[in-house]
């Protein structure tokens, strides 16, 4: 069982990592790698809508994808984009990606490589990462104007979809810690993390959701 507290303090975390930006019309969409074909499907709209003429999906596999996604998350993001209208010749692929600053730096080579001017990014990615993407984002590439996109989703709706409620706080407690560390490492820019935020996050620590914690800062992702 989870406790209401364990539940109040997951919401706290999945709140802020939503960056709560406006979809405006920007020079690509990047669509980062993970088990979530949302990040897909989000990223296939904004197309759709006019909001990016180009589209980036980025990642390898990691031992969560590997099995359902055995051609490599970009690529398997690429078919599901496909599938849903998007054509072959507005699609890149970077399939080397293992974190989010390589996510970040491979994409950027890729665009260069293709001429592709880039003056601002949609940033998609899973919801309760949007915060670490974009400070990712605006570490490793800086003079891009990044706009964080994910799928409209209530955190309950969220767990639901993902069908393992301990795994989806684990998650959240793990996207934290790295938003905290990171920036002593270089990986991301510094956050202002509310009092709030922080208590939250030691309380679910303390209350054992750790699987997703980092040991090793040199093994980021």
């Amino acid at each position: 069982m989870i406790s209401a507290q364990a539940w109040a303090d997951a919401q706290e975390l999945w709140d802020f990592q939503q960056m709560g930006h406006e979809p405006r019309r920007c020079s690509v969409a990047i669509g980062l790698g993970s088990h979530d074909l949302g990040v897909a499907d989000v990223t296939a709209d904004l197309y759709h809508r006019g909001l990016a003429p180009l589209i980036v999906f980025t990642g390898a596999t990691s031992r969560t994808t590997r099995e359902a996604m055995p051609k490599g998350e970009a690529e398997h993001y690429r078919e599901r984009a496909l599938e849903l209208g998007v054509p072959a010749d507005a699609v890149l692929v970077e399939p080397h990606a293992r974190n989010t600053g390589e996510n970040i730096t491979l994409s950027r080579a890729l665009l260069e490589e293709r001429g592709v001017p880039v003056e601002s990014a949609l940033l998609v990615s899973k919801p309760y990462e949007e915060r670490r993407s974009h400070a990712t984002a605006c570490k490793v590439w800086p003079d891009v104007t990044w706009v964080s996109a994910s799928t409209a989703m209530t955190l309950a709706e969220y767990v639901d979809s993902i069908q393992d409620a301990r795994l989806v706080i684990d998650m959240l407690v793990g996207a934290q810690q790295r938003l905290m560390i990171y920036p002593e490492h270089g990986f991301v820019i510094e956050q202002q993390v509310p009092q709030g935020v922080e208590a939250a996050y030691q309380r679910l620590r303390g209350a054992g959701f750790t699987s997703r914690l980092l040991q090793d800062v040199s093994s980021k992702s």
